[in-house]
């Protein structure tokens, strides 16, 4: 295989810098020829991870074969490694050992979602067994599945960046191998928009004016099309969403305290009062672990964030650990982990500053990689005053 079609960015036309693959390619290979099961990363997608960095060290045109032969002959190999390896034998020159590897393999993949390690899907997962099919040039099956994963993607639910760009991926590279005859060939009339549409891709969008009106569509091929309108916007203020609490998912509880811990109500503060904002989570414990988990706090310009960092003394009320915690101008982001059972607090230290009326947007919290693990608090209007 040419050095220009190795590589995704060498085939785009982007240049390297010198000596950045192949010092990606040693280290690589180093990892690979000393890689063991690993039990702390699971076993089970410790397996995945090793024959994903085998099938990039194939696409990268520096095939490990010894580590490749190493991990097939592992009796308990995940049937998603064993697509991920497929692949990279196809992508070595043995197309044959691939083909092997997958014969009698599933193709779906039962429903899951994974907050570390690999961040996987069953979306995910399908759409590299659609990319393996497609280099094995497997197109009966191939077609099974891409229908199944751009059915998932067409649902109204939120996907990780890791599932919805692989699942984009395969589906594109699926289409490039196998063309369809039928050109997209319509007339659309919308707001503004007047055209006939003649296009050989399998996709056709534009933006329409959010003011209202009709949408015609008038079919003058021979293939189905299918529509979707996707609306996007932000609610005004104080006409949020109400607040969304779980108690069986995510429990969480905001609250305001002045600085000697006596509650305080926060839609009335007088200037210059210096008080603190509480945010209690707990995880229940149904759903097990959660990992990436992300709290954003945005706060109204009439209020300043004290930085306690920035002020040389010790927080006089004491945060659980995160892993990182983001102070801006305007808002605090937290990121954390928490165990089943477990409870954390975080603090933020505030200074009405300002007189006037502000509103207070929502406190958010959600895992960054499972949003159906979620908690909101609605926002509110508040005032400083003299």
């Amino acid at each position: 295989m040419p050095d220009t079609l190795c590589w995704p960015h060498q085939a785009k036309g982007y240049a390297l810098p010198v000596g950045f693959l192949e010092q990606w390619k040693k280290f690589q290979k180093r990892r690979a020829q000393n890689w063991v099961p690993d039990s702390r990363e699971m076993y089970y997608y410790s397996g995945l991870i090793q024959a994903y960095r085998l099938y990039l060290l194939a696409l990268a045109g520096a095939p490990e074969l010894g580590a490749m032969n190493r991990l097939k002959e592992i009796k308990y190999l995940s049937p998603e490694a064993k697509w991920r390896l497929a692949a990279a034998y196809k992508l070595a020159g043995q197309p044959e050992v691939g083909l092997r590897m997958v014969a009698g393999l599933p193709i779906t993949v039962k429903p899951y979602n994974q907050m570390a390690y690999t961040y996987g899907s069953d979306v995910r997962d399908e759409a590299m067994i659609l990319e393996t099919l497609t280099l094995l040039g497997q197109r009966k099956q191939a077609s099974q599945v891409v229908y199944n994963v751009a059915a998932k993607l067409s649902q109204d639910t939120w996907y990780s960046t890791q599932t919805t760009a692989y699942s984009l991926l395969a589906i594109a590279q699926y289409c490039g191998q196998n063309k369809n005859g039928n050109k997209l060939q319509f007339d659309v009339q919308a707001g503004s928009i007047k055209s006939a549409v003649n296009a050989d891709n399998y996709l056709w969008q534009s933006s329409v004016a959010a003011n209202g009106g009709k949408a015609l569509i008038k079919n003058r091929g021979k293939g189905r099309l299918y529509i979707r309108l996707i609306q996007q916007g932000q609610p005004a203020l104080g006409q949020e969403l109400p607040s969304n609490i779980n108690p069986d998912i995510l429990q969480m509880q905001v609250k305001y305290y002045t600085l000697s811990g006596a509650p305080i109500d926060p839609t009335s503060l007088k200037q210059g009062t210096d008080f603190v904002a509480q945010v209690v989570l707990k995880n229940p414990g149904q759903r097990g672990s959660y990992a990436n988990m992300a709290l954003t706090q945005i706060f109204p310009s009439g209020w300043e964030i004290l930085n306690t960092r920035m002020m040389n003394n010790d927080e006089a009320f004491k945060s659980s650990p995160s892993d990182y915690r983001d102070i801006r101008d305007d808002r605090v982001n937290t990121y954390f982990s928490i165990a089943p059972h477990q409870e954390v607090t975080y603090y933020v230290m505030l200074n009405a500053s300002y007189t006037g009326k502000y509103y207070l947007p929502a406190t958010y919290c959600e895992a960054m990689y499972d949003t159906a693990i979620n908690a909101l608090e609605k926002g509110q209007w508040v005032e400083v005053v003299k």
